[in-house]
């Protein structure tokens, strides 16, 4: 098979990434880790004393994809809704710090800032324990979300929609921003959390993993995935599929062409969380950069590949990106 991507054409994209910008829209969150060591067992019951080390707060959710992209030198904003508290506000100051405009963050009374926290100790997650409030985003805030779109498209090369099923992605949001972009060559991305796809009809790409596009057609144990990505185009009206499978690498489906699999790049793997994150914010990324969508898959592919060597939610950066050409 020919390659996909030859290693100047490579570059040339990664160049143009400091001229493109992508929005990101959807669940934001913070990831809070709290680091430690486990020398004994506790008398109290049979879990392990975790002695903390130190704790880290990490741009978590949708500001992840933002973070994966501003890593990689792209243009980038964020829209989304947070809550009136303390975790929000480290958000706001770690947006405005990165030179991110969050004039499309909304604060929503009543609905606290999504915070996973992970205690890990050495390489491993020992629990994991989340505080948030699932619940749907009010029409205000969606509004206002949609009009910060309408004010930025013509800047924009691509739109990341980024489910986490928190609350922010709705019907009404994907109409609006289909309806915002409609003829104007801005790309819609999507990381899908619903079960019902049909949420996403009319999107230029969505990234499920296996499992997610194995449940969105309701079937069980089906490990036919050329049979599932074609099945995915027909039924949801995408315009192209890119379904993520862990260590057996990526598969593209696009309307007009045959599958393409592209091979898993990780020579160790010891976290693969945020990995997802880091392939559609690259994918983008590169998308509006030039990159056809098969290209645009293999550095994605590349980038993931980076991130999941690296232990919590991390990012790849466009030296590091290089370097693995």
């Amino acid at each position: 098979m020919p390659r996909l991507l030859e290693k100047k054409r490579a570059q040339e994209i990664i160049e143009r990434f400091s001229r493109s910008r992508v929005l990101v829209v959807g669940d934001l969150m913070v990831d809070q880790f709290i680091w430690g060591k486990v020398s004994r067992i506790s008398p109290e019951a049979p879990v392990p004393v975790v002695e903390v080390v130190s704790e880290s707060l990490l741009l978590g959710g949708c500001a992840n994809v933002l973070n994966n992209i501003h890593s990689m030198g792209g243009g980038t904003s964020v829209a989304g809704v947070i809550g009136s508290d303390a975790m929000g506000d480290w958000m706001i100051r770690e947006l405005t710090g990165m030179g991110v405009d969050v004039e499309g963050v909304v604060i929503e009374t009543g609905r606290p800032t999504t915070v996973k926290t992970r205690i890990v100790a050495g390489h491993q997650q020992v629990v994991r324990f989340d505080r948030e409030k699932r619940m749907a985003a009010t029409r205000e805030s969606t509004a206002r979300v949609l009009g910060y779109l309408r004010r930025m498209k013509k800047d924009l090369g691509a739109v990341v929609l980024s489910d986490y099923g928190k609350g922010m992605v709705s019907r009404d949001l994907l109409k609006g921003i289909r309806e915002e972009i409609a003829g104007s060559g801005v790309l819609l991305f999507v990381d899908p959390k619903s079960n019902d796809f049909t949420l996403y009809e009319g999107c230029d790409m969505i990234t499920p993993n296996h499992h997610e596009a194995i449940r969105a057609l309701g079937v069980d144990g089906n490990d036919d995935i050329v049979s599932v990505g074609r099945e995915l185009l027909r039924r949801f009206h995408v315009g192209s599929v890119l379904i993520t499978r862990g260590e057996e690498g990526m598969t593209l489906f696009e309307q007009n062409g045959k599958p393409v699999h592209i091979p898993a790049m990780a020579k160790e793997v010891f976290d693969v969380t945020g990995a997802g994150d880091t392939v559609i914010g690259v994918l983008a990324l590169a998308a509006a950069s030039g990159a056809s969508l098969r290209e645009a898959a293999v550095l994605a592919n590349h980038a993931a590949g980076i991130v999941v060597g690296k232990v919590g939610t991390a990012t790849a950066s466009r030296e590091e990106l290089r370097g693995v050409l």
